[in-house]
């Protein structure tokens, strides 16, 4: 091992508050339990499938939405922000989901969607019927168009999902939608979105919520001359450091919302919390989400974008804590979440292969055994660092990607609007295998699925894996309960080792060491094996792609 290197110790999270040590487990809702065989997954399925939660032992759920809606984003097109739409069930099932979470020990965080609506929203369609310039617009994004007719776009900017990022309506007027057309934007400059919201937040606080997850929660407010942008606009990009600040995204005004929103969330019992969906780079500008005032957690999407190399993870890993650190927040870290790539594919695909939102028509097809092999050492490295940490369901299970979807089963809208060359973000949102041998893989009673499962789900099946020593279910069980029992997520962390083979830390009594190098490497001296992503070599050496937790 390198030993060479400075020795250098981060600050841990901040001692108090749930959040700032918690495992938060996201469950989208469509693909992880259908409870009436109809193939798509719904409330009273998640309630009946919160053993499993508890038992792994993870702190919280989010929950994408349930929200109604027409479902032109995946529900990420809200219609009502106030019920739950019947394809999950009922309001009363939402009820009865939160307060059997609260009883197995659970907290529940749910989405909220606030950069835009869905066009079905009732405020979207007075909008329409109404006049240009009138109150219903200005809870919108609307414009005249260029040119002498105005048929040409207020702008150049273009959805995330393909495609411009302006309709025009049939009075000529144009409204923006950063997303699908059935998203407009909505104008967060006007005080009666500022408004709505707050009441939206204290609807779902009263039925014993502890946290949303804020979508795009950098892309509220927009530069206020809407000025063009040349610049390309992937799917849920957002700035990067070596590049201008784009028009479009984290913006200083949306910090004014979330401080309003803080305070809300303060007058509140048991420390309820905000999460940042926030696609924000370099750190130190993320880190901005997160200062005491403002949210809690801003999700580590640099984190989760880093090349399995020990330089990339070395590197992101400290200006991670160090960002966070200034401001004294929890860094938070994810390996996986609905709109990428799992990370069981991603790093199946060679090393810098820019893939992480949807494997491309034509992309080499990932190599599931080197794969899993890295996901796991990836998730034991992850679980091992101070701070929070976000599993997306079926992580436990080692499920890969489906990337041989038929064509004609996508739904998501970057397929379309892409032409077809994007195959977008389905293959990580399949219904996951409860149990081997049933109908749907265990996903509900009969063998109805919203999206067709790949015929090797059998072997990722949670009955295939409870139980059996070296399964991924089981490390992630044995991960969670040293975890939580070595106070990882407190830290402080000190580097060993930051050389270009092998990362090695000490949190705690606990050495962590990722092998990323050719050769296997010696385990430190006398050391007690905890865990381990793989088994060693018969010499006890650790292999390639390879995490050890030991206890001197």
């Amino acid at each position: 091992m390198n030993t060479d290197v400075t020795q250098q110790e981060t600050a841990g999270a901040p001692a108090t508050g749930w959040w700032t040590e918690a495992v938060i487990y996201q469950i989208y809702p469509r693909s992880f339990a259908d409870s009436d065989g109809d193939g798509m997954g719904d409330l009273p399925g998640i309630t009946a499938r919160l053993g499993h939660l508890a038992e792994l032992g993870v702190d919280a759920v989010w929950l994408s939405p349930f929200y109604p809606s027409p479902q032109a984003d995946a529900g990420y097109d809200v219609a009502d922000y106030r019920d739950v739409d019947p394809l999950f069930g009922r309001l009363a099932d939402a009820d009865t989901m939160i307060a059997e979470a609260k009883a197995r020990g659970l907290r529940v965080i749910v989405d909220l969607v606030p950069n835009h609506t869905s066009s079905a929203h009732r405020w979207f369609q007075a909008a329409l019927a109404a006049a240009p310039g009138s109150p219903e617009r200005q809870r919108y994004v609307f414009r005249a168009g260029q040119g002498a007719d105005g048929a040409e776009p207020p702008n150049d900017w273009q959805s995330v999902f393909g495609g411009p990022a302006w309709t025009r309506v049939p009075d000529g007027q144009w409204y923006l939608h950063l997303f699908d057309t059935g998203q407009p934007d909505l104008n967060w400059d006007n005080p009666e979105v500022r408004t709505e919201f707050l009441d939206v937040l204290r609807f779902w606080l009263d039925r014993g919520i502890d946290g949303f997850r804020v979508d795009v929660a950098h892309g509220l407010i927009k530069q206020a001359d809407l000025a063009n942008w040349r610049e390309p606009q992937e799917i849920l990009s957002g700035n990067e450091a070596d590049k201008p600040r784009p028009p479009m995204w984290d913006q200083d005004g949306v910090h004014e919302i979330y401080r309003e929103w803080r305070q809300l969330l303060d007058s509140y019992d048991g420390e309820r919390i905000l999460v940042a969906e926030a696609w924000v780079e370099p750190a130190e500008r993320l880190a901005r989400y997160v200062r005491p005032d403002e949210m809690h957690q801003a999700f580590n999407f640099e984190y989760l974008l880093a090349a399995w190399t020990a330089p990339a993870q070395y590197a992101v890993i400290t200006r991670s804590l160090e960002a966070t650190d200034s401001v004294g927040a929890p860094t938070t870290w994810v390996l996986s979440n609905h709109d990428v790539v799992r990370h069981a594919s991603r790093l199946g695909l060679p090393i810098g292969t820019p893939k992480p939102n949807g494997i491309g028509v034509g992309d080499p097809q990932p190599d599931a055994a080197l794969g899993l092999r890295r996901a796991r050492a990836a998730t034991l490295l992850m679980l091992a660092l101070p701070g929070s940490a976000y599993l997306y369901q079926g992580e436990e299970l080692g499920l890969p990607e489906h990337t041989t979807l038929p064509d004609e089963a996508r739904q998501d809208p970057t397929w379309a609007r892409s032409g077809h060359t994007e195959r977008g973000r389905d293959g990580c949102r399949v219904p996951i295998p409860w149990e081997a041998d049933a109908p749907s893989y265990g996903f509900g009673p009969t063998d109805a699925s919203w999206l067709p499962q790949p015929p090797s789900w059998a072997e990722y099946a949670l009955d295939r894996q409870r139980g059996v020593p070296g399964s991924t279910y089981e490390l992630y069980r044995t991960a969670l309960r040293l975890r939580r029992e070595h106070g990882l997520a407190r830290g402080p962390l000190k580097w060993l080792s930051s050389g270009d083979e092998v990362l090695a830390f000490r949190n705690g009594e606990l050495t962590v060491l990722t092998n990323f190098g050719p050769a296997s490497v010696p385990v430190p001296a006398g050391a007690e094996l905890l865990a381990t992503s793989a088994p060693l070599d018969k010499d006890g050496r650790v292999p390639t792609d390879v995490t050890v937790w030991v206890r001197a």
